[in-house]
């Protein structure tokens, strides 16, 4: 486990990576918890003019999995994602904020689940809620 907020680094690591190019930003990445947002571009939304879904994937499963790597267990190597579910409750037009929060519901030692929220910030309305679970890899 990583100690103290880590948002500076996995801010750096993701540049040139889909995460990046979304222009998501962290306000934390730590033990059990991750937060960040991104402001609504043409490049989010989806030809029929709303919010792409794979956009609000991108952060709050980017949320879990930064969270995740900032919470593997001792001797751990790392994680892959063996399931992920999302119930969409709202949308964001271009220029809205949309924020995300994830926490860590269950730590073991082989997997992970994460639970994460979606809000528009600009209307604040909840627009997706989401849950995730990480199968924790260790080097053979």
């Amino acid at each position: 486990m990583m100690d103290g907020n880590q948002a500076a680094e996995f801010t750096k690591r993701q540049q040139g990576t889909l995460p990046g190019e979304l222009g998501i930003e962290w306000d934390e990445v730590a033990t059990g918890r991750a937060a960040g947002r991104f402001t609504v571009t043409r490049g989010h939304m989806a030809p029929n003019g709303f919010l792409h879904a794979a956009s609000v994937i991108a952060l709050v499963d980017s949320a879990c999995g930064y969270a995740c790597m900032a919470s593997l267990p001792e001797g751990a190597s790392g994680f892959t994602t063996i399931e992920l579910k999302a119930n969409y409750l709202g949308t964001a037009k271009e220029g809205d904020r949309v924020a995300c929060t994830a926490r860590l519901a269950h730590g073991g030692r082989t997997t992970q689940v994460w639970d994460a929220e979606a809000v528009n910030e600009t209307t604040g309305k909840t627009m997706a809620l989401f849950r995730c679970t990480q199968m924790v890899l260790y080097p053979r």
